[in-house]
């Protein structure tokens, strides 16, 4: 029984390791995808500048 028990304690701490590498990869991936959803708001912005520069350019 002394195994089972020293093999419970060594679950236990795979399981916490686990689950805070699991959080660690969730609030990763929703800081990109954040940061992923803002970014298509700033390329009409670019895009405008770029167009200005252009036609400007030209005439």
């Amino acid at each position: 029984m002394s195994n089972w028990t020293s093999l419970w304690y060594v679950w236990l701490l795979l399981l916490t390791v686990f689950l805070l590498l699991l959080c660690g990869i969730t609030a990763s991936c929703i800081k990109f995808w954040c940061r992923k959803k803002r970014h298509p708001s700033d390329l009409p912005v670019i895009t405008i500048d770029g167009e200005s520069t252009a036609h400007s350019t030209v005439t």
